[in-house]
């Protein structure tokens, strides 16, 4: 069929050569294989960003940005020492599509990550991660005909079956769906992104059959799209690397409250500590998510501030061989209730969330509760990265490869919202956790996680594979877009076209308006990405 889809942008989350190297030395994927090692392709290692976790990492490639500039540094937006699961209102640049609308260029865009609510553009749009299972979609309306024209569509997949088979029919769904509103709609840009290629990995790394069957899956409907699609040029990327964990979790709350900077509580209101509980429930939407606690909750709470704390009875559970059993079943609200938690305003520096790699200073002024007076800021920042860069395992080996001050990472409107010090595990094989177990190391709670290198493959019209991609940067996906399109390219943005595309000059593009977020508000959102090891 006649199509006018001139690029492709096929997102495979946490795709990269370890993962895909026996998939294709097996056959298993001919045509994303065709896309990365065609002679006619560029290709090779994406570098991912700081921190290589999905929330912020897809913002950053569909804006071109650093998070210092878009606002999104991992699942969970912070309002002082509040929080909620980070959505589009907390992305403060404007989208790739949103850029073409504005040059008259139509798109089509499913399953993209931190892309609920979605905002007006010339296209349509179906949101991805941290979008509640019925999402609102770009334009109204959009979710009923696609679910009334290919069946069932889900955000996120059943979890009540064999994950070969529900994580496969996930990818199925967007593949379905892409091609239907590419008819459609008749877009100039596509993109379409699979996130089951991340999340089978926190759920069953060794799972290998499903593995495959899922990259099976997602083989067969790129090339279904190429073949009624046929766009001018294809790009594939994804938003990190995957791998074993080898070495070890270091709890760096646990750590700073040793060196006098973590104060905690029992049964208070922060941040939970103990490994968050799933309530199977809660993942249906069947619970009752009423904020105010229950009576549950109110005993836990009485038990944690007289001792009794979660933390005391996960380890009795742990040594009776009960804590699995209790997890998938024990309400999350009544285990964060009992936890040991870090008090936030009351501490001087802390870890919010493991997904932000780094720590963050109570400041006076800045905090509601600021304890740590603006004069003592750069003392305190300098004590906590000479303390962490001297931090060694078991064995004497340095958990950290970098410790540094936030502005070597992050540059622009938005930087306030990050931690003060960056602090990247040892070629990430050891685990950051927010938790306050008593001890600072113990086994990674994960087995496989994120890596900093995925990948990055051009193929079209207007790519020259034989100029290759040189360092490639995750910023430098959205300018090769642009690129592809004869778009110019944001001059605000931190990359910049790959060598194999011709590059089409800048401009500058107008920033969106400061308009205030808007909260997730989805207690379900919340529990999945729990499930997945995303908050502690």
């Amino acid at each position: 069929m006649d199509s006018s889809l001139r690029t492709l942008l096929v997102g495979v989350d946490a795709a990269c050569e370890r993962v895909l190297e026996p998939l294709v030395a097996d056959g298993e994927v001919p045509t994303l294989e065709s896309l990365i090692e065609a002679p006619d392709a560029a290709s090779g290692p994406l570098e991912s960003q700081i921190p290589p976790w999905t929330a912020s990492a897809w913002p950053s490639m569909y804006t071109g940005k650093n998070p210092g500039k878009h606002g999104v540094y991992g699942f969970l937006s912070f309002d002082g020492y509040d929080w909620d699961v980070v959505n589009a209102t907390d992305v403060r640049e404007r989208a790739l599509w949103e850029l073409l609308s504005d040059r008259g260029l139509t798109s089509v865009v499913v399953n993209v990550p931190v892309t609920h609510p979605p905002r007006e553009f010339d296209g349509a749009l179906i949101p991805g991660y941290t979008a509640p299972e019925d999402p609102d979609c770009h334009p109204d309306g959009l979710l009923a005909e696609v679910r009334e024209e290919i069946g069932e569509y889900r955000v996120y997949p059943a979890e009540d079956g064999d994950r070969a088979e529900t994580y496969s029919d996930c990818a199925r769904m967007r593949g379905e769906a892409f091609r239907y509103l590419a008819d459609r709609y008749d877009p100039d840009f596509g993109f379409l992104e699979f996130q089951v290629t991340d999340s089978i990995f926190h759920k069953e790394p060794g799972n290998d059959d499903a593995i495959r069957a899922i990259y099976r899956e997602v083989d067969r409907q790129v090339a279904r799209i190429l073949e009624v699609h046929d766009p001018d040029n294809v790009v594939l990327a994804s938003d990190h690397g995957m791998g074993p964990y080898d070495g070890h979790e270091f709890r760096v709350n646990e750590f700073l409250r040793a060196e006098g900077l973590v104060e905690t509580e029992r049964g208070g209101r922060g941040m939970p500590t103990w490994a968050t509980v799933r309530d199977d429930s809660l993942k249906e939407g069947d619970e009752d998510t009423d904020a105010a606690p229950g009576f549950g909750e109110r005993a836990m709470a009485t038990a944690a501030r007289a001792g009794l704390t979660s933390q005391r009875i996960g380890a009795v559970l742990r040594r009776l061989g009960l804590a699995n059993f209790v997890a998938r079943h024990a309400p999350t609200g009544v285990v964060n209730a009992g936890a040991t938690q870090v008090d936030f305003a009351s501490s001087r520096a802390y870890v919010r969330s493991r997904i932000e790699l780094g720590v963050r200073i109570n400041l006076e002024g800045r905090e509601p509760d600021g304890v740590v007076p603006q004069a003592e800021y750069e003392a305190v920042r300098t004590r906590i990265i000479d303390a962490l860069r001297s931090v060694e395992t078991p064995a004497g080996e340095r958990v950290f490869e970098t410790v540094r001050p936030r502005e070597e990472f992050f540059h622009g409107p938005e930087t306030e919202d990050a931690v003060d010090v960056v602090a990247i595990p040892a070629e990430f094989d050891h685990f950051l956790s927010a938790t306050l177990r008593d001890e600072q190391f113990g086994p990674p709670a994960e087995p496989w996680n994120h890596k900093l290198e995925g990948i990055v493959a051009a193929k079209g019209t207007a790519v020259d594979g034989t100029a290759g991609i040189g360092s490639a940067h995750l910023f430098d996906v959205a300018p090769t877009v642009l690129a592809t399109l004869d778009v110019p390219v944001d001059d605000r943005m931190d990359g910049s076209p790959l060598p194999c595309v011709d590059s089409p000059g800048s401009r500058s593009y107008p920033r969106l308006a400061d308009d205030r977020s808007a909260a997730t508000a989805d207690d379900t959102v919340e529990d999945r990405l729990a499930d997945l090891g995303y908050l502690e």
